[in-house]
């Protein structure tokens, strides 16, 4: 795609782009590697991935179709803002129709091949703030919210609904899909999705006061003993020819849900529209700004009653020996040093609070006038006393 070269803060920046595709459930073969390499000379390319970046050109190449054909996670950034999560799962764990349920707009998309589901997340940022992004660990970190929904957990669905949502992508009065449990408390991986994607807290935590506490426990070694041994032959026979054929990337998550059954909804709660959702984030935004500001407030009161204290500290100890004081800003300016210029202002306007307290600020005036006529031939000291307003 040809952008141009990005422009950030009325600044020219470099193009950045970067390319990330890993095979999960099946190894590349030699020559679907081959297949890649003659797409791209450069890129890092092994049996179960293909990483590239790109500081002016650009992939030759459509990422969903490799994802179709190669790949089962995907992720791309580029420093003008752009940002994309691809997950591609076998439609025995995740169905065409649950999925466009959830993906329902541009931001979130899902596609179908004969055999599997494509998930397809994007998020857009025109600040650009991409120039400082550290790529390397991300999709790493969000590639096991695929097994997660593999497994029955439709959280990763739900967030890619929210997405639209955040995007006004959808009218205010459409109805939300059936709440996953969990929202509340997002395991590592879907944190770390929804962070990439930039979903806003609020919108998450306004979503999540309809979504119940994830109940599951993980299953008893004797329990699993029994769910297996109830298990039909036909079945474990194909679990055992997958395993052979290496096709063991999800099967784990495959059988946890078998064993648990459906994923864990919120089936007593009443369904929100999205305008009701975006009403109850600006909500909680509101409030959570008013906590800032109350916070900030308070902070500033303790820092000036701080510095007043420390002021009046000053002061009782100058008022033990003023003339000491003036002393000390004769010395301070015969030194003709800048730094010793800035110090004898401020002992002076200590003098100058002093003499305010003690109902003397005439007399302050009258030792002044004198300071400034010993030194007036002294331009950038006379110009530290105007703008310190000695007078």
């Amino acid at each position: 795609m040809d952008r141009g070269v990005p422009v950030v803060g009325g600044r020219l920046m470099s193009e950045y782009q970067y390319y990330e595709f890993v095979a999960l459930d099946q190894a590349l073969t030699a020559k679907q590697q081959g297949e890649l390499r003659a797409v791209s000379s450069r890129g890092r390319i092994t049996s179960s991935s293909f990483v590239n970046d790109y500081q002016w050109g650009d992939l030759k190449a459509d990422p969903a179709k490799w994802m179709e054909r190669y790949f089962d996670a995907h992720l791309y950034l580029a420093n003008w803002g752009t940002r994309r999560i691809m997950l591609r799962l076998p439609e025995t764990v995740l169905d065409r129709a649950t999925a466009s349920r959830f993906c329902v707009g541009d931001s979130a998309g899902s596609s179908a091949t004969r055999t599997h589901v494509v998930l397809d997340l994007r998020s857009e940022d025109e600040d650009g703030d991409e120039e400082w992004w550290n790529e390397e660990g991300r999709l790493a970190a969000i590639v096991p919210a695929r097994a997660e929904l593999a497994g029955g957990d439709r959280r990763l669905l739900y967030l890619a609904w929210l997405l639209c949502v955040q995007n006004r992508e959808l009218d205010d009065d459409e109805p939300e899909p059936p709440v996953p449990a969990g929202l509340a408390k997002l395991s590592g991986p879907l944190r770390a999705l929804a962070d990439f994607l930039r979903i806003d807290d609020d919108l998450l935590d306004a979503a999540a006061v309809a979504s119940r506490p994830l109940t599951e426990v993980a299953p008893s070694a004797s329990d699993l003993r029994r769910w297996v041994k109830d298990l039909p032959v036909a079945g474990k026979d194909e679990v055992l020819l997958r395993v052979l054929r290496g096709e063991v990337g999800l099967l784990r998550s495959e059988l946890l849900r078998q064993f648990h059954g459906t994923a864990q909804e919120n089936p007593t709660g009443e369904s929100r529209t999205v305008g009701e959702l975006l009403a109850a984030a600006e909500n909680r935004w509101a409030v959570r700004q008013q906590r800032i500001r109350e916070r900030e407030a308070a902070e500033r009161q303790r820092r000036e009653e701080v510095a007043a204290a420390a002021s009046e500290q000053r002061l009782d100890e100058l008022a033990q020996n003023p003339v000491r004081g003036w002393d000390q800003v004769d010395e301070l300016i015969a030194t003709k040093r800048p730094k010793d210029y800035d110090a004898a202002v401020i002992l002076l306007l200590d003098l100058q609070a002093l003499a305010v307290r003690e109902g003397e600020i005439f007399e302050f005036a009258e030792q002044m006038a004198r300071l400034r006529e010993r030194h007036a031939r002294k331009p950038s000291l006379i110009d530290r006393f105007d703008r310190a307003r000695l007078d």
